[in-house]
């Protein structure tokens, strides 16, 4: 995420609380992206320190667990500006003039000189970002699919031009040793019975024992895979797309929930704040009184109900809205003791943090750290196979 101010509840829905699950699901990487922050806000970047602090201690408060996952600022970890750079000199520029937000975002953005390399090439740094820690996954919603396409049609012309990773057979020998006990003589007992006799059978649990195996890396996964048929690995696999969930979180003005309106409720606001936001939120434009009868599919906060709610409420709501039953307020009760219960407990776990700074900077650094062992590996890899000395 980019540091741009405190998160707010469209943040949390659209993308935090999926992060939260996945960390217990798969081996995660999460950063503050500090130099994605420079593409558009370059002219003035006092305020960055205090952003990328306020957002790490957003993500802590909002239930991202250091201890399982890890958690840096990119600027911290330099690998990223260096694939970037290598990257840079095999990407087509049109590559780069067709993503879909470059003109969309130029539109949205008049009143700021986005006429910079910065701004066009944020999509082949966001590449970087990805290809650095050889993800099978990233998650995303259906907006940013294209994105992720992007690095995978640059992992695709990186591999072709640069071939494949040298000492291969020694790697995915030592890839073999890591599949443990027993997987490791049915692995190669496997690989023989396919590379002797053709056995496609054999070659099918061959392959479905390296995918289900959860002590390797993606890394030898892939060596594993490749050695099974005789050949190799690409350098940087093409990361698969992770759909996430990301239901639509409205704002205090019935638009997209989103700074730039200033139409939010942040992740740790005063419950009293948040109370007297909601109590003020549009509704459905038509009911004008309080024995108007309304239209929930009209009305944002009944978007709020759908993501908040349980089934019982949600019908209550549409019903009393409906029949007038209900005015809007005795509507925005519910919501309300939720929303407020919801900010409470981030504004809980956040104040450990808060009143240790120290801590924040000590958990980020262990994590740029973490991160920095997993790029150099990718980079050392990345720097064999363009021909150019190690660091």
């Amino acid at each position: 995420m980019r540091p741009t101010g405190q998160l707010h509840l469209g943040n949390y829905h659209g993308a935090l609380r999926n992060w939260v699950d996945l960390q217990y699901q798969y081996e995660c990487y999460f950063f503050v992206a500090d130099w994605h922050a420079l593409t558009t806000g370059y002219e003035d970047t006092s305020g960055l320190p205090q952003a990328i602090d306020e957002m790490i201690i957003d993500w802590l408060s909002a239930g991202l667990n250091p201890g399982v996952a890890t958690m840096f600022v990119q600027s911290q970890v330099p690998e990223h500006a260096e694939l970037h750079l290598l990257l840079s000199m095999i990407t087509p520029l049109g590559w780069l003039e067709r993503v879909p937000s470059y003109k969309d975002q130029q539109e949205q953005l008049r009143d700021k000189d986005l006429a910079t390399y910065g701004f066009l090439g944020y999509p082949l740094l966001q590449s970087a970002d990805i290809l650095l820690y050889r993800p099978a996954f990233v998650p995303v919603g259906e907006d940013q699919v294209a994105h992720v396409e992007i690095t995978r049609e640059v992992a695709r012309r990186f591999n072709h031009l640069y071939g494949r990773e040298p000492d291969f057979e020694a790697k995915a020998e030592r890839a073999v040793k890591e599949l443990g006990g027993r997987n490791i003589t049915l692995y190669r007992q496997l690989r023989k019975q396919f590379q002797e006799t053709g056995d496609t059978a054999a070659l099918e649990r061959a392959r479905a024992l390296v995918s289900g195996n959860t002590r390797i890396t993606v890394a030898d996964r892939e060596r594993l895979l490749g050695y099974l048929e005789g050949s190799s690995v690409s350098i940087l696999p093409e990361p698969q797309v992770l759909l996430t969930a990301t239901p639509k979180v409205p704002g205090l003005d019935g638009r997209k929930m989103s700074k730039s309106y200033g139409n939010t409720i942040g992740l740790r606001e005063e419950p009293d704040s948040v109370a007297r936001k909601l109590k003020a939120m549009q509704t459905d434009p038509a009911r004008v009184r309080r024995t108007d009868p309304g239209d929930p599919d009209k009305c944002p906060v009944f978007d709020l109900h759908r993501v908040y709610s349980d089934e019982a409420t949600r019908n209550w709501a549409a019903a009393g809205c409906r029949s007038a039953g209900i005015g809007c307020l005795e509507c925005k009760k519910p919501l309300i003791d939720k929303i407020v219960v919801e900010v409470t407990a981030m504004r809980e776990r956040a104040r450990e943090y808060q009143d240790n700074p120290e801590l924040v900077k000590n958990l980020v650094a262990e994590g740029a750290e973490k991160a920095r062992e997993s790029a150099r590996e990718t980079l050392d890899d990345v720097r064999r196979a363009m021909h150019l000395r190690s660091a």
